[in-house]
């Protein structure tokens, strides 16, 4: 029996890589690696009735193929999932002082072009796919990442889950789904967080784990975490108002 876990764990993350690959951005000279994860059933995606699309951004210094609990459950519900690595290792460190909107702006300004430069690259090549009403979901830096384009109004993305993202402001954008997934270990800075009464006006919703940790949010993290993030996007997706996700 722990022979055949073990093997299926190992056949599991095989899956994951064997989808790993670079996209080459030429504008920018930039290799962007991802991983690109299926609905579980592909065959009900065509151009006729195209299935939903969601791009996972990792947190900073996080592989993008360590969120493969996030990626199977949005496969579960007929997303196909793209994994973003944004940080390269040409690239500049992540600011830790000063001012860090300031300092960290380059960062997720990149970020937020990647996103846009993969939607648009991969919309012609996964035609059964809809491009055009995306998810975005990102952890931590991935998290500011996805807030930071979310923020320049693009009409294509619908919905935004952020998992304890500190820095950005989220979008006070009524036209555009919100969830954001709080650890119990740091505060989100001044603004970034849509105040009780923005919740209610606006239709965003802030959820908090007790006893949950920042770092803990990737496949390393405790199951228990895990299943509760799951939870809470699975409803979130489905429907469910914030006060049932509270």
């Amino acid at each position: 029996m722990k022979y055949l876990s073990g093997l299926s764990i190992l056949i599991a993350s095989f899956v994951q890589v064997a989808n790993a690959e670079i996209i080459y951005d030429e504008s920018r000279q930039r290799n962007i690696p991802v991983a690109v994860t299926y609905p579980v059933d592909k065959s009900a995606c065509s151009i006729e009735s195209k299935c939903p699309v969601a791009f996972l951004s990792a947190g900073y210094g996080i592989s993008h193929l360590q969120y493969t609990f996030l990626a199977n459950e949005l496969n579960q519900l007929g997303y196909l999932t793209v994994a973003i690595g944004h940080e390269l290792p040409s690239d500049p460190p992540l600011s830790v002082t000063g001012n860090l909107f300031d300092t960290r702006s380059e960062n997720w300004r990149r970020g937020a072009n990647t996103l846009d430069f993969l939607k648009i690259k991969l919309s012609k090549r996964l035609t059964s796919y809809d491009f055009e009403n995306l998810l975005l979901v990102g952890h931590s830096n991935g998290g500011d990442i996805s807030a930071w384009l979310g923020n320049e109004n693009k009409d294509y993305i619908k919905n935004i889950i952020t998992l304890d993202h500190r820095r950005v402001p989220l979008p006070r954008n009524p036209s555009m789904a919100i969830l954001s997934i709080r650890a119990s270990d740091y505060q989100a800075d001044k603004g970034v967080l849509p105040s009780e009464r923005e919740q209610l006006t606006q239709g965003s919703c802030i959820v908090k784990i007790p006893e949950s940790r920042h770092n803990d949010i990737a496949d390393f993290g405790p199951q228990w975490l895990k299943s509760t993030i799951v939870s809470l996007v699975r409803n979130h997706l489905n429907g469910q108002p914030c006060s049932a996700l509270k």
